[in-house]
């Protein structure tokens, strides 16, 4: 298996993987699939600031990751928030943890220092919806920051929401300005996705 960087061309593939998420699990709220060229578009702008990075093997895409804005002023330039997406049927492989682990090591490299997760969490579980998207953060070094009660509804029932946050770098002093996705140096981008 190999990380790769994603393109606009990406866009039908990832949306393959996407949909089921979206029509049959609370683990998005997002209600209606996105078309192709909505979903090339969001590739387009989250990756000129940040990455957006596949997982293949076989010339297949088995999950991808990205990075994007915390909040949007200035002064949170250096948080980000993190999403990954494993492929229905591929999950307890370690392409989630492959994944991020990449994700993370391109993050610094653009000198952020804090990640957040927005997850979806259930009272009790369901078949919407588990704890394991909480599980698997808090393996990978994340911790629950927040929780949003009953805050979302999907399938005719309410869900919490859940932050769950990771320090890369702690710092008291004004960090390095943060590197532009577009902007990072592509030689190092290929030895960090390659590692």
């Amino acid at each position: 298996m190999t990380i790769r960087t994603v393109t606009e061309k990406d866009a039908a593939e990832l949306l393959d993987i996407y949909r089921p998420y979206v029509e049959n699990t609370a683990i998005t709220f997002e209600y209606n699939v996105p078309s192709v060229e909505e979903f090339a578009e969001r590739i387009r702008l989250i990756s000129a600031n940040y990455p957006y990075i596949a997982a293949v093997e076989n010339g297949e895409i088995q999950g991808y990751a990205y990075a994007g804005v915390f909040k949007g002023r200035a002064a949170y330039d250096w948080s980000v928030e993190v999403t990954v997406y494993v492929k229905k049927g591929l999950h307890r492989k370690g392409i989630g943890a492959k994944l991020y682990a990449a994700l993370e090591k391109l993050l610094a490299a653009q000198h952020i220092t804090n990640l957040y997760a927005c997850v979806a969490y259930p009272e009790k579980e369901d078949e919407y919806l588990t704890f394991n998207s909480v599980k698997f953060h808090e393996k990978m070094g994340y911790t629950i920051v927040g929780t949003f009660h009953r805050c979302a509804f999907k399938f005719n029932r309410c869900y919490h929401m859940v932050w769950l946050e990771k320090i890369l770098t702690k710092t008291d002093t004004a960090p390095q300005p943060v590197i532009p996705f577009s902007q990072l140096d592509k030689a190092l981008i290929n030895k960090i996705v390659l590692e």
